[in-house]
């Protein structure tokens, strides 16, 4: 898999840009539940009102306050008494507060200086204390209570006094009494006070912190809209980033995907062009097709997915875990543990079940391209032996375990959703009932529950893309090996460090000496101690019985396959010591089977060079014998030839293919039973035409036919890969019984004297 990855090197400033958003989404997302909490539980419980600082306060409030803390110089240290000339910060905290027409008197209402964060988080935690006091004794019920038990811890004291202690004010009468008296009235209450949660006491002295703005006259529903209204435009702006991130970063790895499928695909094709035929006979066409497609389209989807997960689930996970614990209870951090373990136990059961069918599926989809080709190709063989019920029964087969392997996974990964769903439904009942309970003790806020849900499912969610890679990524790692497999063979037919150049003095020269040969993996030569020479003005015919041979030896001239033993040389040079390149322009290759490109006729016949005149074309075409034809067309030389070749005939395909090897003017002619689909007319007016055109080039041509080859200068007869005789046509019917049981088999022996004389 990773040497696939390398291929991304060419989009690397479009992974970098990916990974940058996607720290910036990740840091988002990671941020919208803490807007979350803040709007429950500062903009809808506490009003709006972030602190237990007040940011403006009554003097009579203030005084109250001191009596319940001990450290008053610590907090009159940061407020600062309103004069009758307010200092600019003093004026904007009243202006946002009571409004520009408020009239405010010196030395009766104290004003919060300008305080770092941090500072005000420290005094926030020194006030709280004090204001939830001060909140509980402002409750009538409390404050009678309280009073009852003043009275009753002060022995002897007359009835009429203990009536006006009842009804004045408690706070006037706590002011009154003396400090020790006050502190051992107080002890108890302030005990009790001190056992509290912190968040109780900073809820209460947040709502304390209203009532006191409430008696300064403050419009405290504007002050919470105003804070809900800037929150959630803040949480609007996160979510925005978030959103344009998340489509900015499925654009550029749809993007960087689709170019790394291009660039395999690009590497695969190129590499398989320059296979030999030992190397192709090793990968069947089917397997070349589904790794050029279906395989690299596996890994495609992979690298869609993988920057989310490599980059972005990590952080999320980490991340999340470190908000939960510095931003929310810890002590329900055991509840992410128990999601991750259980997601985790979903995946890993479907992994085990799934991963070995996943190795599988590629297979079947290779076998199943195999029998579909087949079938198509020899279709017109399937139907003049009426066998197609056999065909449409063996490609149901492989389209049958084709299907039952990916119902097992498709059945196996669809469980998979509706598992996770149930297991994250069940970790948010669990937060809620665990979090309701924390709620009714005083431990926890609401807007705190949320904000942890929202983290948790955060985290599982990192978690489950994580396994859902690990699923994805087996499949993509099987097709990354098999596209490998392509990437990493090497040709057995290459050219060497330092080329040769071939010799002027030996032009269109081909000598066999001593060649034998034996296909990859076989054990037996199918070619041994070949020797003869084929030279320029010359026509060298090869003929023998089938399986002799006679293909394998012009397959050895262009190197489809290379000698085993022995040497073959051109223009004096040994085939393995040249460039493909340049001894491949010297050969005109005409194949056993005319294969045609989709295109036009002027296509196929100019196809080893564009740039070439249209009188060569025709001129070529005409020696071919295919001008009658052409001339038939519409369109003539425009004539649209389909895939194959599939709407001209098998003559008219193998005129088309001789017409393109004498276009190009090569030095060396080979014809590998190319006039076999010909009418005897046709075969000898071709050949009559070629002969006046080649007569200074070498011609070899392999046949079936004695009526082709009768005429060659030179003829050699093979015989289970040997050569049994080389000679004219009248020495060979005299010498060699091969050769003349061939021709026998052919022709009667007048027609076969009276065509020798000619």
């Amino acid at each position: 898999m990773l040497k696939v990855l390398r291929n991304l090197k060419k989009s690397f400033w479009s992974v970098v840009v990916i990974v940058i958003l996607l720290c910036i989404q990740a840091m988002t997302d990671l941020a919208l539940p803490e807007y979350t909490s803040k709007i429950v539980n500062i903009g809808i419980q506490a009003g709006g009102i972030e602190t237990a600082v007040p940011d403006i306060m009554a003097k009579e409030d203030m005084d109250n306050l001191l009596i319940f803390t001990e450290q008053n110089s610590e907090i009159l240290k940061h407020y600062a008494l309103v004069g009758n000339h307010p200092t600019t910060q003093q004026e904007k905290i009243i202006t946002k507060y009571l409004g520009k027409d408020k009239d405010i008197q010196a030395d009766e209402v104290y004003v919060l200086k300008e305080i770092s964060k941090e500072e005000k988080a420290d005094l926030s935690k020194q006030m709280a204390s004090s204001l939830m006091e001060l909140a509980t004794l402002a409750n009538e019920e409390i404050a009678n209570q309280i009073k009852e038990q003043m009275v009753a811890n002060i022995s002897n004291m007359p009835e009429s006094q203990k009536q006006a202690i009842q009804s004045q004010d408690l706070m006037d009468f706590i002011k009154n009494m003396p400090e020790e008296s006050r502190e051992q009235v107080l002890s108890e209450f302030t005990n009790k006070m001190n056992e509290m949660q912190a968040s109780i006491k900073e809820q209460a002295a947040v709502n304390y912190v209203k009532e006191i703005y409430n008696k300064l006259g403050v419009d405290t529903d504007k002050l919470q809209n105003d804070y809900i209204l800037k929150a959630g435009l803040q949480m609007l702006g996160v979510a925005s980033i978030t959103m344009i991130s998340a489509v900015s970063i499925m654009l550029l790895s749809s993007k960087v995907a689709a170019k790394l499928g291009k660039t395999l695909r690009d590497k695969v094709f190129k590499k398989v062009i320059h296979f030999s035929n030992k190397e192709l006979s090793e990968f069947s066409t089917a397997s070349l097709i589904t790794r050029s497609t279906n395989d690299i389209q596996q890994i495609q989807q992979l690298i869609t997915m993988l920057f989310r997960v490599v980059v972005y689930a990590p952080i999320i996970g980490i991340g999340g875990f470190i908000k939960v614990l510095t931003n929310s209870d810890s002590q329900m951090a055991w509840i992410i543990g128990v999601a991750i373990l259980a997601v985790l136990f979903v995946v890993g059961t479907l992994f085990i079940i799934v991963m070995p069918r996943f190795k599988k599926l590629q297979d079947l989809i290779d076998r199943l391209n195999q029998v579909a080709r087949e079938i198509l190709t020899g279709l017109s063989v399937i139907r003049a032996f009426h066998k197609e019920k056999k065909e449409e029964a063996r490609f149901d087969i492989a389209n049958r375990d084709l299907m039952k392997t990916n119902i097992f996974v498709d059945r196996a990964m669809s469980m998979m959703m509706p598992l996770l769903m149930f297991v994250m439904n069940s970790i948010m009942i669990l937060i809620v009932w665990v979090g309701g309970h924390n709620i009714d003790q005083g431990i926890m806020q609401v807007g705190d529950m949320m904000a942890f849900i929202q983290y948790t499912m955060q985290i599982v969610m990192a978690f489950l893309m994580i396994s859902m890679i690990s699923i994805m990524l087996p499949r993509a790692a099987v097709s990354a090996r098999r596209i490998n497999e392509v990437l990493e063979t090497e040709p057995s037919i290459k050219d060497q460090a330092n080329t040769k150049r071939f010799k002027e003095n030996k032009k269109g020269w081909v000598e066999f000496k001593n060649v034998s040969f034996h296909y990859p993996d076989a054990d037996t030569e199918v070619l041994s101690d070949i020797n003869f020479t084929a030279k320029p003005g010359e026509t060298t015919a090869i003929i023998g019985s089938t399986g002799s041979g006679k293909s394998t030896i012009v397959n050895l001239l262009p190197r489809f396959y290379d000698v085993t033993g022995g040497e073959l040389l051109i223009d004096g040079v040994n085939v393995k010591e040249v460039s493909q390149k340049e001894l491949r322009d010297k050969i005109g290759f005409v194949p056993q089977k005319g294969i045609l490109f989709s295109g036009t006729i002027e296509s196929n016949i100019k196809y080893a060079d564009r740039m070439m005149s249209d009188e060569r074309m025709k001129e070529a075409a005409e020696i071919a014998q295919a001008t009658e034809f052409i001339e038939s067309k519409d369109k003539k030389y425009d004539e649209l030839i389909s895939q194959g070749g599939s709407n001209v005939s098998g003559g008219q395909k193998q005129r088309l293919s001789i017409a393109r090897a004498i276009a190009k003017e090569p030095e060396i002619f080979v014809f590998d039973d190319s006039f076999s689909a010909l009418d005897f007319k046709t075969d000898s007016q071709l050949r009559e035409a070629l002969a006046s055109k080649t007569k200074d080039k070498t011609v070899i041509i392999v046949a079936q036919r004695i009526s082709t080859i009768m005429n060659a200068e030179k003829i050699v007869v093979l015989e289970e890969g040997k050569v049994v005789g080389i000679g004219t046509h009248q020495e060979l019917m005299k010498q060699n019984e091969t050769y003349r049981q061939i021709a026998l088999s052919q022709l009667s022996e007048k027609e076969l004297g009276e065509e020798g004389g000619e």
